[in-house]
């Protein structure tokens, strides 16, 4: 009986999640009250989505997602459960299911090329700090008090936003470099 999703890709999604993880763990802190450090993240579900494609980028995201909700310290910190993904910065992990949905289907079926894949991250990260912000505002409104959009996005988004256009570089240029390797390794 021939599996429902092949072995190539159960691979590819193991270590893409692994991967994630990997660069969840590599933080920077940062004195910002939401505590949330600098991390690679976003470079990590950026790339992999441009290389895989939607299908296969999303399921990654959601094994990395669904690793950290049953315990496994895979989020940043080291942190990991239902309690990390339900707190006020949850929503920008859950985010990162648009970011690979918008960054793989544009890539997949339009271009990989440097200057749209960049387009095509950074629409599917937007997506994800509009998400994550929604989400903590109504997270910190219900835990601490009410807070202002402006306010979550000063504390959440903008001193990101350098950092994640560099993270997006790189990972465009990855993409390049990294993508025919990745259709080698396929069979016909």
């Amino acid at each position: 009986m021939k599996p429902r999703i092949p072995v190539r890709e159960m691979a590819l999604a193991a270590m893409g999640a692994a991967l994630i993880a990997v660069c969840s763990w590599i933080s920077v802190p940062t004195p910002l009250p939401n505590g949330v450090p600098f991390t690679l993240q976003t470079f990590a579900v950026c790339l992999l989505t441009a290389l895989y494609g939607w299908k296969l980028g999303l399921g990654t995201v959601a094994v990395y997602l669904l690793l950290g909700a049953v315990g496994a310290p895979v989020f940043a910190g080291f942190k990991g459960g239902v309690a990390a993904l339900l707190g006020v910065t949850g929503g920008y992990l859950v985010g990162f299911l648009f970011t690979a949905l918008v960054t793989g289907l544009l890539a997949e079926k339009l271009s990989r090329r440097f200057p749209l894949l960049l387009l095509w991250m950074a629409l599917g990260l937007a997506l994800c700090y509009a998400f994550g912000t929604v989400w903590f505002v109504q997270v910190y409104a219900k835990n601490t008090g009410p807070i202002s959009v402006a306010t979550a996005l000063g504390w959440c988004v903008l001193p990101y936003l350098l950092p994640d256009a560099v993270k997006l570089t790189l990972a465009a240029l990855l993409t390049g470099r990294l993508y025919p390797l990745l259709q080698k390794g396929q069979r016909p």
